[in-house]
């Protein structure tokens, strides 16, 4: 029997896309009662992952619920925007400086993301999720986050009592009780917001070294993957440029240079390890029945990827107006806007709820293009 697993990427605010496409599904599928056995999740992906994990409902009331925690969503809910709190995280990494590079015990953090804790602990029960695990109504969850001091990859799971860790190179599946440390860990993108002490260590944002996104869930079980990405590479073509291309008027803002850097950690594994997928999938086609012995652990895996068909550092762009005034200074001072080139930056920070219900609406419309597609993944026969 098949088993599906809901792969969810990171990207900061660009997670709201990803409650789009579900909301979509729920829409498309409404009978729909356990359609992911296992769920995976990275960063912002992580914290959808969670919720759907731990809701009670069924999915399609699920997929309801998160959507519109997501479109009531404020950014003081995520991280404090004040003029003092934002000039102290900066002050504080200028501090560090002088304090090679840390200040002790206390995590080094641009922003204060301490009302994303709180929001979450009131939004998410996580008792629910193993009282489903118990249910058989859900094989596993999988939080990943990267550790600072081992330099690993650590998948977090909690699931059926069968399932058992792994190590691979740099990648490690740990059995845990999840909770809301983990994902603030998992969503702690570098310098922006803290990381989080767990057990011994110290750990950052999962899609940091993630270099096989799929593989958690594939671990798990699973041998069916639905997946959510958040990248905007289906707008701009096989060559990535949307358009004709325009010389560039200065030198890369910070805010550029850092958006290259976040889609690197965020985008550019999952799509790479897609591809692996892919070509390990049409080598396994080739391979003569009578030999299918000889192929060892390896098996064809079945996917349907959505992914946005608009570039998201475009939308965000022309969203960066409706942040609050204190931060829309710090935005454009660093140059997250598309004058200065730098809006990839600000596409991931913006946890504004017009910014994320334009993405939701988005992610509504692209899976609804691939309705049929959708109704043939959950009914293949």
């Amino acid at each position: 029997m098949s088993t599906n697993a809901l792969i969810l990427s990171g990207g900061g605010a660009r997670a709201a896309y990803q409650v789009g496409v579900l909301l979509a599904v729920s829409d498309i599928l409404p009978d729909l009662k356990n359609p992911f056995p296992i769920i995976s999740g990275t960063s912002a992906g992580a914290i959808n992952a969670a919720a759907l994990a731990a809701h009670p409902g069924t999915f399609h009331r699920s997929a309801h619920d998160l959507a519109s925690t997501w479109r009531s969503l404020e950014i003081e809910q995520v991280f404090k925007t004040d003029f003092r709190s934002l000039a102290g995280g900066g002050a504080k990494v200028l501090c560090s400086f002088f304090q090679e590079g840390s200040r002790g015990q206390k995590p080094i953090a641009l922003f204060d993301n301490s009302p994303l804790r709180t929001l979450l602990s009131e939004v998410i029960n996580f008792s629910n999720i193993q009282k489903k695990i118990n249910r058989g109504l859900l094989e596993a969850l999988s939080i990943t986050a990267l550790g600072y001091n081992s330099g690993e990859s650590v998948s977090f799971f909690q699931g059926q009592p069968e399932l058992r860790g792994w190590r691979r190179y740099r990648r490690v599946g740990a059995p845990s009780e999840i909770t809301v440390e983990h994902l603030m860990a998992s969503s702690a993108i570098p310098v922006i917001f803290p990381t989080v002490k767990l057990s011994r260590e110290y750990f950052g944002d999962g899609a940091m070294r993630q270099m096989a996104p799929i593989s958690s869930a594939l671990h798990l079980g699973a041998d069916r993957l639905f997946i959510i990405g958040v990248s905007g590479n289906r707008a701009v073509g096989p060559w990535g440029h949307a358009g004709k291309f325009t010389p560039p008027k200065h030198s890369p803002s910070i805010a550029q240079i850092l958006g290259h850097m976040l889609n690197s950690a965020f985008i550019d594994s999952l799509e790479g390890d897609i591809e692996h997928l892919e070509r390990v999938n049409e080598l396994l086609r080739l391979v003569p029945e009578e030999n299918s012995e000889q192929t060892g652990y390896l098996r064809e895996v079945d996917t349907l990827i959505i992914s946005p068909t608009k570039r998201l550092d475009k939308i965000a762009g022309r969203r960066v107006r409706s942040l609050p005034r204190t931060l829309r200074y710090f935005m454009r001072g660093s140059g997250a806007t598309a004058k200065g080139g730098g809006s990839a930056a600000a596409s991931y920070l913006l946890f504004s709820h017009e910014y994320c219900n334009e993405l939701m609406e988005l992610g509504y419309q692209d899976a609804m293009w691939d309705k049929e597609k959708i109704e043939r993944f959950f009914n293949p026969e």
